[in-house]
């Protein structure tokens, strides 16, 4: 019982120690640099996000403010960014299918709003476009009957607020992968 005590304890310490090892490797990707280079949060800050090129007063355009605003929040956070070193420049279509349909008023019940945006980052000091990427979200809502104009209204722009969410945070995680890693 004692040895076996014993080989536990030994176990336990080697873990520890193999864990006190490694414990300066870490770095939180969000935390301010000691060296003295400006730190993840300083680099987004330094991007520039010019309003997307919708017709005024569309839907798309409102779901591409939607967008330049999820995306500045998760940049930024609460301040208002810092000099500009960077633009990204977005682009992006819409849709909309039908999934469900009632057979006795042959009108949908559920439908899919889909958002499909490309984006480009281009360095200001030299003008390069120095990423490119894409993304997608689909979002699936459900339709009330025909009666209810607003509910079926109001969960489509449900369904664009999500969707553009879901874009904002797709591009912010991968403008932090380029700026930490540089890829």
């Amino acid at each position: 019982m004692l040895s076996a005590r014993i080989r536990i304890a030994a176990r336990l310490l080697a873990v520890a120690a193999l864990a006190a090892l490694t414990a300066g490797c870490f770095q939180p990707m969000y935390a301010e640099r000691t060296d003295g280079t400006p730190g993840l949060r300083e680099k987004l800050m330094g991007i520039e996000i010019p309003p997307v090129d919708k017709p005024n007063a569309s839907r798309e355009a409102r779901v591409g403010v939607e967008v330049r605003n999820a995306l500045a929040f998760k940049l930024y956070g609460t301040a208002t960014g810092m000099p500009p070193t960077h633009r990204l420049v977005l682009r992006f279509s819409a849709g909309r299918s039908s999934l469900i349909v009632d057979p006795s008023t042959a009108l949908p019940t559920t439908e899919t709003y889909s958002l499909d945006a490309q984006y480009n980052l281009i360095e200001l000091a030299t003008n390069k476009s120095v990423m490119t990427g894409s993304t997608f979200s689909r979002v699936s809502y459900d339709m009330p009957g025909s009666y209810q104009r607003f509910s079926r209204n109001r969960a489509l722009r449900d369904a664009e607020d999500r969707a553009a969410n879901e874009i904002a945070e797709n591009i912010n995680t991968r403008l932090a992968s380029f700026f930490t890693a540089g890829t």
